[in-house]
């Protein structure tokens, strides 16, 4: 949709001062127009790295215990029903539902000594790398911006928005607090979108006719505007035609342009519907991979929203695992086989563990309770240092053995590979500096 429009609610925070605009879309956030969004971005230049991060997030925690971290030699209470397998790096076994991951082991790092400070469904502490839910007690007050906001308002962006969910179950987490609407992530689901192209009823050469009415109506404006605030506006507006006429806004968002074999490496094959479960996640997993390569920093997505397993446990991890561990082997071997590896960095984990001891909840199929103080992140790529595990677990695989790696540990690394400073801050609402992280160490193994 491209529209005339004579706002009567100014944009929150906006500022702004000119009450007739051109609207490009409706990309609406909280008020705000595509105009407006690009204005408060334009605080800091559009980088021109080609440094990103994909964050796989398993949300409702996955199990450690039967997945990365098996405990072989442990009562069958506690070990489950999945056995080891070697992988092509010694000692860097996982589960035998991961035989493709197993093959690439050198271009994966496993950190085994992850602790989170709370077992309970909280997305935030692997969005922004804080819990700041006042109902847990220690936790911060104050809500911080999810790593992705904080990439966005750091480094900016072109024609691709810098940050983008495909649709992961950490969407509420992935706030951007004091950042403001601005820099919270685009979710390219219905509107959003949407949004980012011309309406169906809007031609080019409409479009044409309908910037040369606006650069006129501008024109009798500046007449009359003795601050010259509209010539400041313009530009903004510019950049918004821009990116709804581009073709390339569009196409990344597309896998129809990838070659069938490539498609088939990730598991999207002809006979597969698309509404099918394990279509959803490989086609996150492929157009992950066709985002950073057109230009977005930072891009986060789901793989399954079903980890949570009090109940059948082994059941749902022989359905989920195997997926997931496609998706992995497929976009971590994309990412080399292009040359992207050393640019981009790939983070998979979720919001806890699970518990070592197996039992039945109200009688149903067994599964596992959840556990904070044991969890796992994968890594790949970013230049970090591959094929090798970090930490480990008691024989129980309940909590780290020797050092303790936290989720701002994580954070911290991830800053790294994108060169930004961890102990950097930025303006709260009130004016005040905040740290990016409290704990700015990243996580030394992987440098």
């Amino acid at each position: 949709m491209l529209t005339f429009w004579s706002g009567k609610h100014a944009a929150p925070r906006a500022n702004l001062s000119r009450r007739s605009f051109l609207q490009v879309g409706a990309l609406g956030v909280a008020g705000l127009t595509l105009p407006d969004v690009l204005r408060l971005r334009a605080e800091q230049p559009a980088s021109s790295s080609k440094k990103a991060v994909i964050m796989i997030l398993l949300g409702g925690g996955p199990s450690h215990i039967d997945m990365y971290d098996l405990k072989p030699e442990a009562p069958a209470e506690i070990r489950g029903e999945f056995k080891p397998i070697r992988t092509n790096v010694p000692g860097f076994d996982i589960c035998e539902l991961m035989p493709e991951q197993a093959k690439i082991a050198d271009q994966l790092a496993l950190v085994r000594n992850l602790q989170m400070r709370t077992s309970s469904h909280n997305h935030q502490e692997i969005t922004s790398g804080f819990l700041w839910d006042r109902r847990i007690p220690g936790a911060e007050g104050v809500a911080r911006p999810a790593f992705g906001s904080v990439v966005s308002k750091l480094r900016g962006g072109k024609l691709l928005p810098p940050f983008v969910n495909l649709g992961s179950a950490a969407q509420e987490a992935e706030d951007p607090a004091f950042l403001g609407p601005a820099f919270r992530p685009f979710i390219p689901s219905g509107q959003d979108l949407q949004n980012m192209t011309l309406s169906k009823d809007v031609s080019h050469e409409r479009l044409e006719d309908r910037k040369s009415l606006l650069s006129a109506l501008d024109g009798m404006r500046r007449d009359l505007d003795a601050r010259n605030e509209v010539a400041g506006i313009d530009a903004y507006t510019a950049r918004a035609l821009e990116i709804v006429s581009s073709p390339k806004v569009r196409d990344a968002f597309d896998i129809s342009h990838e070659p069938k074999q490539v498609k088939d490496k990730y598991g999207l094959t002809a006979n597969l519907r698309a509404y099918d479960a394990n279509y959803t996640v490989w086609k996150q997993f492929l157009l992950a991979r066709r985002l950073v390569e057109a230009g977005v920093s930072v891009v986060s997505l789901q793989a399954f929203g079903q980890w949570d397993t009090h109940a059948s446990n082994f059941p749902s991890l022989r359905r989920m695992v195997p997926v997931v561990d496609r998706g992995v082997a497929a976009l971590v071997s994309d990412l080399r086989e292009r040359g992207m590896d050393k640019d981009v960095a790939v983070a998979m984990w979720g919001e806890f563990g699970r518990g070592s001891r197996i039992y039945s909840l109200n009688g149903g199929v067994p599964g596992r309770d959840h556990h904070g103080p044991a969890n796992f992140v994968l890594f790949a790529g970013g230049g970090l240092k591959m094929g090798q595990v970090v930490g480990a677990t008691d024989p129980r695989g309940e909590r780290p053995k020797g050092s303790i790696v936290r989720p701002q540990n994580v954070m911290a690394t991830l800053y790294h590979v994108l060169g930004i400073d961890p102990g950097a801050a930025l303006l709260d609402l009130q004016g005040r500096p905040v740290h990016l992280l409290d704990t700015r160490e990243p996580i030394a193994e992987l440098l």
